[in-house]
């Protein structure tokens, strides 16, 4: 992998370069398709974090809440992974090319997923420590995957993209993330309906592990039939391929590093609070005994048909932010969006004492501000990077975000939540704390839209 492939491209009216052989419809299924697929793998470890695996694999915990604190403590392994997976897939992406690298990370989550599901419970003759440690390692797996995903997804997506329609392209990979929610928890709706209780804890959560075998064989077929970015081509081109890609984007680009991380950051904690905690929240008991902080007492089903509801409007206001971004530019829409999500974390108390009416209005609006943020940052996070250490940059930008962002989220909110005896109020104030740094981050940064996006290297 040490010499990229540079097959010969068109050139449009103007001069500019098109991707030979890389159809405009095919360019949006493989960046969706990836997306989807590693989403869906992401959210069925995320749904069975919060509904199978705190008794599963830590049945010794001293209390419910202790067994729940340590599954998300798993959940954020793949959080800490994820910078490492950017470092790495960053570096063959910026200088093997695009395609190979995202063909490499589909396989490093895909294979991950599908060992998930065939772990033995932790109950099981010898397995008490061995299951919750190799649970860990795949989950580490699963971030490095992901971690080198997204980046290439897209600039896939915007590196084919027409002048002028670089926010509009990037919202297909970005799709990926309702679309993969959807799908896996529909997987898991269809289980607990299906199979008893016991059946389900049993064996029956292994179903949308395994299947993910499927959908990794597709994605790869989709892939493997692309090639090369216009942009890259250019890069290689122009002999300017860096030789180690993390170092000179720290060199030459660290600002834009920073200012990308708290860009992200109150999109990942909106996301989080909205899957994880909301999902936690709304099904625990209204009168526990055990010790564990009240709730909202939905059955399980119930709140995941609420939380699907939720996501569909997700999907659709990513579609809308598109073209929102190109028309009014990345930096004022992302401000506007972010001062409302400063305000919604103070709806919180209210929405969630308003019944179910007021919980699906809290859930709807929620994901509705979380497509509006997060449609634009495949194109937000890519344009603040040169060329030829774009995949470096925006995978480190957009992977430290959830660390900081998504990883510690739904443990500090289970115990901000244990904190206020039962009330959502800090949960609330949490969010609106962390969308506050992030309109900092927009405020200091400038607009990105007319950037030179394909003839811009940096020594």
């Amino acid at each position: 992998m040490s010499t990229p492939v540079t097959p010969t491209a068109g050139t449009a009216q103007g001069g500019q370069s098109t991707p030979a052989g890389n159809p405009r419809g095919r360019v949006v299924v493989a960046s969706l398709i990836g997306t989807s697929i590693e989403f869906y793998d992401f959210y069925i470890y995320a749904t069975a974090a919060s509904l199978v695996f705190p008794a599963l694999f830590f049945p010794n915990a001293a209390d419910p809440t202790t067994q729940l604190l340590s599954s998300f403590a798993v959940f954020g392994v793949a959080f800490v992974a994820r910078p490492v997976g950017s470092v790495l897939f960053g570096h063959f992406g910026d200088r093997v090319g695009r395609k190979a690298t995202l063909v490499a990370s589909l396989l490093t989550m895909g294979i991950a997923t599908i060992l998930i599901g065939l772990i033995p419970a932790a109950s099981t003759p010898g397995w008490a420590v061995a299951a919750p440690a190799v649970l860990v390692l795949c989950r580490f797996a699963q971030g490095l995957g992901l971690g080198g995903e997204w980046s290439g997804a897209a600039l896939l997506a915007t590196e084919n993209a027409p002048q002028g329609k670089r926010a509009i392209y990037g919202t297909f990979p970005q799709l990926g993330a309702p679309i993969g929610f959807i799908l896996a928890n529909t997987v898991f709706i269809s289980l607990s309906t299906a199979l008893s209780p016991e059946q389900f804890a049993d064996w029956g959560w292994r179903i949308p592990f395994l299947a993910s075998a499927v959908l990794v064989i597709v994605g790869l077929w989709v892939r493997l039939s692309l090639l090369e970015t216009p942009a890259f081509r250019k890069v290689v081109e122009a002999e300017a391929v860096a030789k180690v890609p993390v170092a000179r984007v720290f060199r030459t680009s660290w600002k834009q590093i920073v200012s990308g991380t708290f860009i992200m950051l109150a999109t990942y904690a909106l996301f989080y609070l909205m899957t994880t905690f909301t999902l936690n929240y709304g099904i625990a008991s209204t009168a526990p005994t055990d010790g564990s902080p009240a709730g909202l007492g939905y059955e399980k089903i119930d709140f995941l048909w609420m939380l699907i509801i939720g996501v569909v409007f997700f999907g659709i206001f990513t579609l809308v932010s598109g073209p929102m971004a190109e028309k009014f530019g990345r930096r004022a829409h992302l401000i506007w969006v972010t001062v409302a999500i400063v305000l919604f974390g103070g709806l919180f108390v209210p929405l969630f004492s308003a019944g179910h009416i007021g919980v699906q209005t809290l859930l709807i609006l929620g994901f509705t501000l979380m497509g509006l943020t997060f449609g634009p940052m495949a194109a937000v996070l890519p344009e603040l990077f040169p060329a030829n250490v774009r995949y470096t940059g925006s995978a480190v930008a957009y992977n430290l975000s959830s660390v900081l962002g998504a990883a510690v989220a739904p443990f500090i909110a289970v115990w901000l939540w244990a904190k206020a005896d039962g009330s959502p109020v800090l949960v609330g104030i949490y969010l609106s704390a962390m969308a506050v740094i992030t309109l900092v981050a927009l405020l200091l940064e400038r607009e990105t839209r007319d950037v030179a996006y394909d003839d811009n290297v940096t020594a």
